[in-house]
């Protein structure tokens, strides 16, 4: 009796036990269940995320010419800036001058990475593109000089929006000389794009009933035959950055990226001091630290601008490549409220959102039809080769031997030979 009541309790413990169990969840089956669901979710969770990263990475690869482009931009914004607030301490320094300190910070910089690294030939570059490295120097000048100059008598807003007209310039140079393709897409973008620079930076002779504020930013003593030259200097400085982008694209890989900064600077300092003293400008002597402090930061930023600068034009086309350089309203927008207390109107609010949507459709639009995948495979087949290039690790034989294979020899990538003639259709390098 007594034991059948002590089997009959055990069991009924045990029946409450496994119940309990049940519902406290620790039934192995149930917990199972619950984990293998947490690893399904994590699964999936890390599928999206993987797939985001690939379409990042994809969106990326397909822009990075651009986006370099974009980047220079940003330095060139600051590098404004700092020639602004010099021009502002006494005693002023001429364009001039600005220039050969500038570009002989530079050209210092550059013979020392070139060396160090055993970059071939850091004076002349590649005898194939010599000349067109001299083209891409002397055209190279003219274009600083003339923002520069302007930036002693406009505004940095009224200064930028004239360097604008430099990518529509050489688009149009890029088709005709280079026989590259510019897309009406691409075109309607960058029509559309100036319209949202001349919104924000609403120069005088478009928007007259803007003038007071439009000269806010004017050096004191400006006259209006002062400011009719420096517009008139800019749009010459838009011929030689016209004729700079096209010759950079012309040189494209086959040499290295500071090759073309050590001419170009090499270029802008003879150029300038020959100009210095034929006009006999006298060199202006620092006496502030500010002053040094200025200067150093426009070499330095500027040597920063000419690297990505002619990183990004060498991936992309002409066009297209350039459409990225409009960013730069939108640097100097930001830049002028914080060192010049510029509040921007509801004009350059609508005018920036232009620009922004514009360089979005044409990163986001890149055709993908078959000869645009045959031309991403031919640039992939020398990306090595690329990297090799920025890094300063060419090598001399291989650069021979390479120059002595056909257009066609194996994965080598058909290259421009400027020297023969090209036909009214032919094709450029892309």
């Amino acid at each position: 009796m007594v034991s059948t009541l002590a089997s009959t309790s055990t069991v009924i413990i045990q029946g409450l036990t496994g119940s309990a169990r049940v519902q406290s969840g620790d039934d192995p089956l149930a917990h199972d269940d619950l984990f293998g669901k947490s690893l399904g979710a994590r699964s999936r969770k890390r599928e999206k995320l993987q797939a985001v990263f690939e379409a990042a990475k994809s969106i990326y690869h397909r822009n990075i010419g651009l986006l370099l482009v974009i980047g220079s931009q940003l330095f060139l914004s600051l590098m404004n800036v700092a020639v602004k607030k010099l021009n502002a301490i006494e005693p002023p320094v001429t364009a001039l001058q600005l220039i050969v300190v500038r570009m002989s910070i530079t050209w210092i910089c550059s013979v020392i990475y070139m060396f160090s690294t055993g970059v071939p030939d850091p004076f002349r570059g590649p005898e194939s593109v010599r000349l067109l490295l001299v083209l891409r120097g002397v055209s190279g000048f003219f274009g600083l000089f003339g923002l520069y100059f302007s930036l002693q008598y406009l505004s940095l807003s009224d200064a930028t929006v004239l360097t604008f007209l430099a990518p529509l310039c050489t688009a149009t140079s890029g088709a005709l000389f280079l026989g590259e393709k510019f897309a009406r897409r691409e075109a309607a973008a960058g029509l559309i794009s100036l319209l949202g620079v001349v919104l924000i930076a609403r120069p005088p002779f478009l928007f007259s009933s803007h003038n007071e504020e439009s000269s806010k930013f004017l050096s004191p003593g400006t006259t209006a035959q002062q400011r009719l030259i420096a517009v008139g200097v800019a749009l010459i400085g838009v011929l030689g950055a016209t004729g700079a982008y096209t010759t950079l694209r012309a040189i494209g890989k086959r040499a290295h990226p500071l090759h073309s900064l050590v001419i170009f600077s090499f270029y802008s300092i003879v150029v300038a001091s020959v100009g210095m003293i034929v006009t006999d400008t006298p060199f202006i002597l620092p006496t502030r630290l500010d002053w040094l402090f200025m200067l150093f930061l426009v070499g330095i930023f500027g040597l920063t601008t000419q690297i990505l600068l002619t990183m990004g034009l060498a991936r992309e086309t002409a066009g297209r490549g350039t459409s990225g350089i409009y960013s730069q309203i939108i640097f100097a927008t930001v830049l002028e409220r914080i060192f010049f207390d510029y509040d921007p109107s509801i004009l350059s609010i609508v005018g920036t959102v232009i620009i922004l949507l514009c360089a979005l459709y044409v990163a986001f639009t890149k055709k993908s039809s078959p000869g645009s995948t045959e031309e991403n495979k031919e640039i992939t087949l020398r990306d090595t080769e690329l990297e090799s290039l920025e890094r300063g690790l060419l090598d001399g034989d291989d650069e021979e031997s390479n120059s002595e294979k056909s257009p066609t020899d194996g994965n080598t990538r058909p290259r421009i030979e400027l020297e023969s003639p090209r036909s009214p259709g032919g094709n450029g390098e892309n």
